[in-house]
């Protein structure tokens, strides 16, 4: 593989992965919040967050060998697994490593659920919070094209897309898609109680 499309392969795997990396995040809260309609049922939210999740990982896991075995930064694969430990924009490449490690954390538990339990599972998968604006930061600040206007838009619209779910989220108003159907029954039931 040449030097050229080794660089290409690092920066594009990292813009897949981001991309990737922001829909799961999106999925996430989607999920939580029971987000569905006749046309796509809940569980198609919940499939789709996990196949994003195991395809962002095959992209990222691209996006750090390549950068490793790239021969003009000299990574080496201390870099990609002890956080600020590369002589290379130190700073951004740990943020790199650490967003890498909470994923491996939300993933490692994942494959374990069954053993560790729903609540510490849960716990762990809030990792996933604080990677994904872990990883925006890396992309701001490493590689060569960080500020490309392409790179830029990317990077900007997956925050928009980030912070409009969460937007979705923290807004006021009932959450459960039942919510209207149980009141209604239960005012039924009401009625006919003869107390």
């Amino acid at each position: 593989m040449t030097d050229q499309l080794l660089w290409y392969t690092t920066r594009g795997a990292g813009a897949v992965s981001l991309v990737l990396l922001s829909a799961v995040v999106v999925l996430g809260i989607l999920s939580v919040l029971r987000v569905q309609s006749t046309s796509w049922p809940r569980f198609l939210t919940a499939g789709l967050h996990r196949n994003l999740s195991l395809m962002a990982l095959v992209f990222l896991a691209l996006h750090i060998v390549t950068a490793v075995v790239d021969p003009f930064t000299h990574l080496g694969w201390l870099a990609a697994v002890v956080p600020f430990s590369s002589y290379y924009r130190t700073f951004w490449l740990g943020l790199g490593t650490i967003a890498f490690e909470l994923l491996f954390a939300i993933v490692l538990t994942s494959l374990i659920r069954g053993f560790i339990g729903q609540f510490a599972w849960r716990l762990v998968h809030w990792l996933a919070y604080a990677s994904w604006p872990i990883a925006v930061l890396h992309g701001f600040g490493t590689g060569t094209d960080a500020w490309t206007a392409w790179l830029l838009a990317i990077q900007v619209g997956c925050i928009v897309a980030v912070l409009a779910a969460i937007g979705y989220r923290v807004m006021p108003g009932s959450r459960d898609p039942l919510a209207n159907a149980r009141s209604t029954f239960q005012s039924a039931v009401d009625r006919r109680d003869p107390r």
